[in-house]
C-alpha cells in the first residue's frame, strides 16, 4: 500500500511518500498530484519525495511520467527528490533520469547549508 501525504512549504506542494509506487498501486499518489495541481492555485512546484519509497515498477514509473505531463501541462513545475539508489538505478536503466528533474531539495530550504543535506532528507516530510 503506498501512502502519500502532502505538505505545502510556500508554494511547493510537498508529496511525501511511503511505501511501493507499482501497478494497483498508485491511485492515491493520482488523487494526491490531482488535489495539488487543481485545489491548489498558488503551487508552482510539485516534489515527489520518494525517501520512503522501497520499488517503483514499469507501471509506477509510467504513472509518474503521466502526472509530470499533466501538471507541467498547467504551468506548473514537477521534481522529485530523496531517492533511493534503488529507485535511481531503475530510473538510470530506464534512462528516465534524464525526464525526471531530480533534486536534493537544497534550493527548497536555502538556509540550509550543503553540508546538512543528509539531514534534510526528510525536512519536507518531517
Amino acid at each position: 500500500m503506498l501512502k502519500v501525504h502532502a505538505r505545502n512549504l510556500g508554494n511547493v506542494a510537498f508529496l511525501c511518500m511511503q511505501g511501493q509506487i507499482v501497478n494497483g498501486n498508485t491511485e492515491a499518489l493520482r488523487n494526491a498530484v490531482r488535489l495539488q495541481s487543481e485545489a491548489q492555485s498558488n503551487v508552482s512546484t510539485v516534489v515527489l519525495d520518494l525517501a520512503q519509497v522501497s520499488t517503483v515498477d514499469a507501471r509506477g514509473l509510467g504513472v509518474m511520467l503521466e502526472l509530470r505531463q499533466q501538471v507541467q501541462a498547467k504551468g506548473i513545475g514537477f521534481k522529485i527528490m530523496n531517492v533511493s539508489k534503488l529507485v535511481a538505478r531503475v530510473l538510470e536503466v530506464t534512462r528516465l533520469d534524464s525526464v525526471f528533474e531530480v533534486t536534493s531539495g537544497v534550493e527548497f530550504f536555502p538556509a540550509v547549508s550543503r553540508r546538512h543535506a543528509a539531514e534534510m532528507r526528510f525536512a519536507s516530510c518531517a
